[in-house]
């Protein structure tokens, strides 16, 4: 009778964790070479070390090489196990520092793009009063599409995100930020840079080619982009900024990441009093969640911002 093969993880050691959180950071960032600035080591060193963890482990993870970085389906399987444990990992720390009232462990939280101009600055000031409270908190933060928040957050990934509000998500609880406004913008090189919006006829306006985006947004606002002749389209804000300083489209931009270029003389509104909108910004947190004191902090240091 064959002998029974060993469990390869029958003990999880903190090597294998950190082995398990370089591979983590390998997938997300797309390979070695992406991960090398994240992980702050070289690409020779990431290599040794996961050839360590499949060696640990008894299972190719992953395949590399000329044609480029992709997970073996093994290794699609770890990266899901691992999501798993570290989520765990930390609502243990959690809940043990929480016994000792003393801020330590992680936030993990999600933004839309091209938040840090508003003026409000209610996300900027509340991190600075949370590393204040809690000089031993890590901060992480990931710039992702709205909806990528969400599932985020469902999922535990994140501790908490900061979306515009479009339609409630079950299993997530929102709390109003502030309002955001978009107004229409052209660029240097645009034929509508230089003719005044008094004779700027709508009609003309709706013939321009513009740039519609692909995240969500409440139906109020699709609208505005109906009446335009949308010929391109971007996931982000920042996608629609470069298309628009191409001096080709016209677009919505909200006027505080647009104001830079406008004082530049790069940008210019387009009837502001007739073609803008709304949006409410809100913070997400899971409905139902542990206890958490880093993110119960913070979300008491965003209602004092």
């Amino acid at each position: 009778m064959s002998a029974r093969r060993p469990d390869p993880l029958a003990q999880v050691s903190d090597f294998d964790i950190r082995l398990l959180k370089l591979f983590r950071s390998v997938v997300e960032c797309g390979g070695f070479s992406a991960a090398e600035s994240a992980l702050g080591i070289g690409r020779s060193a990431i290599s040794q070390q996961m050839s360590d963890l499949e060696q640990r482990l008894g299972l190719r993870l992953c395949q590399r090489g000329r044609a480029g970085f992709a997970l073996t389906e093994e290794g699609r399987e770890v990266y899901q196990s691992t999501q798993q444990l570290l989520v765990a990992l930390e609502s243990f720390r959690t809940e043990v520092n929480g016994l000792h009232q003393h801020l330590r462990g992680e936030l993990n939280i999600g933004l839309t793009d091209n938040l840090v101009t508003v003026q409000h600055m209610r996300i900027t000031n509340a991190l600075a009063r949370l590393k204040e409270r809690g000089p031993d908190v890590h901060i992480h933060i990931r710039m992702t599409p709205p909806s990528e928040v969400e599932q985020g957050v469902l999922d535990g990934r994140l501790h908490i995100g900061v979306v515009p509000q479009v339609s409630a998500l079950s299993g997530l609880d929102y709390q109003p930020l502030y309002d955001e406004r978009s107004l229409l913008y052209c660029a240097v090189g645009h034929p509508l840079f230089y003719v005044d919006d008094q004779q700027l006829e709508d009609s003309r306006l709706d013939s321009q080619e513009a740039i519609a985006p692909t995240f969500r947004l409440p139906p109020e606002v699709q609208s505005h982009y109906q009446a335009l002749n949308c010929t391109a389209s971007a996931s982000d804000r920042e996608g629609m900024a470069f298309l628009i300083l191409t001096g080709r489209y016209i677009g919505y931009l909200p006027d505080h990441y647009a104001q830079a270029w406008v004082q530049q003389g790069r940008l210019r509104v387009l009837k502001p009093d007739s073609r803008f909108y709304d949006v409410s910004l809100a913070s997400v947190t899971r409905k139902g969640r542990r206890p958490h004191l880093v993110l119960e902090s913070f979300l008491e240091a965003l209602a004092e911002a």
